[in-house]
């Protein structure tokens, strides 16, 4: 008698659940051919995405570097203009000094500040060499900001037509998984989910063809074929790990 385990109100037989998970297999490889056809888009379009916030991190922080060097270089403008109304002030008292001593002390305090306009126009320059170097990396920042764009937009445009072209079908299967796995418990869901992501061609569930795996090509030994026609239980195969089943067409006939 075959082995019976209620599934979402319904009892259905292992042999039933095999066939199930068979279905599934078949409507879940069909998806497979489908996202084939996508092939590497999807990843390219989140490549080409993730480059793109990269890159506007990147112009973000070089804008931030070029208002950073222009407030320092109108700071150092003030400081130069300063100096310069400092070193004014000074020649005129020294027009009205009352000894060499006074002199001195002003001369000293001119100089002071006739270093302190060249370290600020030395730090200008190095400022204005800066900001020309940040500007250059800019241009060169959004010039691959759009020629990337223009890659993610074409990229994406093709994508969005196969989705599109293929939303009913995916659509369709989506619906024929769902009545299929409505028929597999839990464990043999979660078994199959897993077997698939190990495998490289996500054939979880095989037929048996010619005495053989259909995902190894391996030999089934006659009393395990014997067992897979019967329906009564899981069988694994042994070298593998994919599900093994009878193929229904080939039982009818």
């Amino acid at each position: 008698m075959a082995t019976q385990k209620k599934t979402a109100d319904v009892d259905y037989s292992m042999q039933e659940k095999i066939l199930a998970l068979y279905e599934l297999q078949k409507i879940d490889s069909k998806i497979d051919e489908i996202n084939k056809v996508k092939g590497e888009l999807p990843l390219e379009v989140q490549d080409l995405e993730d480059e793109m916030a990269g890159m506007k991190t990147r112009i973000e922080h070089i804008n931030a570097e070029i208002e950073e060097l222009n407030a320092l270089t109108k700071q150092r403008k003030r400081e130069v203009d300063q100096a310069k109304i400092q070193i004014g002030n000074y020649k005129e008292q020294q027009n009205n000094v009352r000894n060499n001593r006074e002199f001195d002390a002003i001369t000293k305090e001119i100089e002071y500040q006739e270093l302190e306009i060249e370290l600020a126009e030395k730090r200008l320059k190095e400022y204005s060499a800066a900001i020309k170097s940040k500007k250059l990396q800019l241009e060169e920042a959004e010039a691959r900001v759009a020629e990337r764009s223009a890659d993610l937009d074409a990229k994406k445009s093709e994508l969005e037509g196969i989705e599109a072209e293929t939303a009913p079908l995916v659509e369709q299967y989506g619906a024929e998984a769902e009545r299929a796995k409505a028929k597999i418990d839990e464990r043999l869901l979660t078994a199959y989910d897993r077997i698939r992501r190990n495998v490289r061609n996500g054939l979880a569930v095989v037929t048996v063809k010619r005495d053989a795996c259909g995902g190894c090509f391996n030999r089934i030994p006659p009393q395990r074929q014997v067992e897979i026609r019967q329906g009564k239980k899981i069988i694994i195969c042994e070298y593998c790990g994919r599900i093994l089943v009878s193929d229904p067409e080939q039982t009818e006939e």
